[in-house]
C-alpha cells in the first residue's frame, strides 16, 4: 500500500479575515504527479503557501508523513518539502553553485560552515537539472530557461521526498517549456520525489501529470486523472468559456477554443 505523504483535511485558509480556502480536503501519496489548476484567484498558490507553512490554516489540518506540520520544526519540514516559487528574484550576483548551495541552509548547523555532504549534494542536484557546466556562472548572466533549471537545482539540494512548483513555465518560451517539464518528469519517474505543481496550461499539465484537481473559488471542483477532470462540461463551469475537448496519440485531453 502506497505512504501517504500529504494529507489535507478540512483546511480553510487566506489572509487577515478572508478565507480563500473553503473547506480542502486532499490526500497526495508517495511518488505521485499532481496538477492544480484553475481561474486566477481559485486559492492555488494559497494552498501551496498553506502547506509550507507560510500561512497558518484558519480552520483544519495538514498531515505530512501522518505528523501534523503545525507542530513540525520549520528546518525539519525544510528538509522534505521544497518549493520552486513562481517568481525568483536575485538581488544578489551569486555563482550558480554558491545559490544552489543555499538550499542547504536547513541542514546547516547554526554559525557553521558547509560540508563535504552539502557540496555533495550541490553536486548531484547540478547533475540531475544538467547545470553543472553553469556553476561558476553568475545566476544574473542566465538566461529565463538557465535560471529556473537552477532554482530547481536549489530545491534538490534540499533533498526534498516532496516537491512544489508554482507556475515554473509560465514566463518561459515553448522549448524551455518542455525542458523544464521533462525534467519535473524524470525527477518523478526516475528520482521518486512527490510532485505538487500548479499551471494555468491544462494542455501542457494533462500530457504530464497522472492526477489533477480544479479549483474554484477556494474550492476543488474536480479531481482525478487528466481524462477525468479535462472535460467540457468541467472546463465551461469552471472558466465559463465554451471549449472542444479531444485527445492526442497518449489519449490526453486537448483542449481547443474553436
Amino acid at each position: 500500500m502506497e505512504e501517504e505523504l500529504l494529507k489535507v483535511e478540512n483546511l480553510w485558509s487566506g489572509y487577515k479575515e478572508t478565507n480563500i480556502l473553503k473547506g480542502i480536503n486532499l490526500v497526495i501519496k508517495r511518488g505521485e504527479f499532481w496538477g492544480v489548476a484553475g481561474p486566477n484567484g481559485a486559492g492555488k498558490t494559497t494552498l501551496l503557501k498553506s502547506i509550507t507553512k507560510i500561512l497558518s490554516p484558519k480552520r483544519g489540518k495538514i498531515f505530512f508523513k501522518g505528523k501534523n506540520i503545525a507542530r513540525m520544526d520549520a528546518r525539519k519540514l525544510a528538509q522534505k518539502v521544497a518549493v520552486v516559487p513562481q517568481f525568483s528574484i536575485f538581488w544578489l550576483s551569486f555563482t550558480v553553485k554558491d545559490f544552489i548551495l543555499l538550499g542547504r541552509i536547513p541542514y546547516l548547523p547554526r554559525f557553521y560552515l558547509e560540508r563535504r555532504e552539502d557540496y555533495e549534494a550541490v553536486e548531484e542536484a547540478m547533475e540531475l537539472t544538467g547545470t553543472t557546466h553553469l556553476q561558476e556562472r553568475r545566476i544574473n548572466e542566465l538566461s529565463g530557461g538557465e535560471k529556473q533549471k537552477v532554482v530547481i537545482a536549489r530545491s534538490l539540494a534540499q533533498k526534498p521526498e516532496f516537491l512544489l512548483l508554482d507556475e515554473p513555465v509560465s514566463h518561459l518560451d515553448i522549448k524551455h517549456q518542455l525542458e523544464i517539464l521533462n525534467l519535473i518528469e524524470k525527477l518523478n519517474q526516475k528520482e521518486k520525489v512527490t510532485i505538487l505543481m500548479i499551471s494555468h496550461d491544462l494542455n501542457l499539465t494533462s500530457h504530464y501529470v497522472s492526477k489533477l484537481i480544479l479549483m474554484k473559488e477556494g474550492k476543488i471542483f474536480a479531481r482525478g486523472t487528466p481524462q477525468e477532470v479535462i472535460t467540457e462540461d468541467n472546463i465551461e463551469k469552471v472558466y465559463e468559456i465554451k471549449v472542444k475537448v479531444s485527445s492526442n496519440g497518449r489519449k490526453n485531453p486537448v483542449i481547443s477554443l474553436w
